[in-house]
């Protein structure tokens, strides 16, 4: 295991899952986006697949070239930030059942870094 690129991954998976919430969900609280949905749609497509790449690179060099535990990663990671920005920008709690599912994708992360 790779920990210095396990990092490097999961950095860029963060900023990678942060963008595409903002990109799909902007729509909601700014007037802008809801009106110009094709420059939603296509500008932040690239720096998108940007941080997906490199994020999927980096975790899978971590892993030692095991695609699984990269994906898994990914999964718990995406329902992280996304209950972290609807959060923040949509005030919306943190119910039972949210906290579970968040309590199962840090299980899922914790598993595949240190499950030897």
């Amino acid at each position: 295991m790779d920990i210095r690129a396990l990092i490097i991954g999961l950095l860029f998976m963060i900023a990678a899952q942060a963008a595409a919430w903002f990109q799909l969900n902007s729509q909601f609280f700014w007037d802008w986006c809801k009106k110009h949905e094709w420059f939603m749609i296509i500008a932040p497509s690239i720096p998108i697949s940007f941080f997906y790449l490199y994020a999927t690179k980096y975790l899978v060099q971590g892993f030692g070239g095991i695609m699984w535990p990269g994906r898994f990663m990914s999964f718990g990671v995406g329902i992280v930030i996304f209950a972290i920005l609807v959060y923040l920008l949509n005030s919306e709690g943190i119910n039972a059942k949210t906290l579970v599912s968040l309590v199962l994708a840090f299980s899922l992360i914790a598993i595949q870094v240190l499950w030897k």
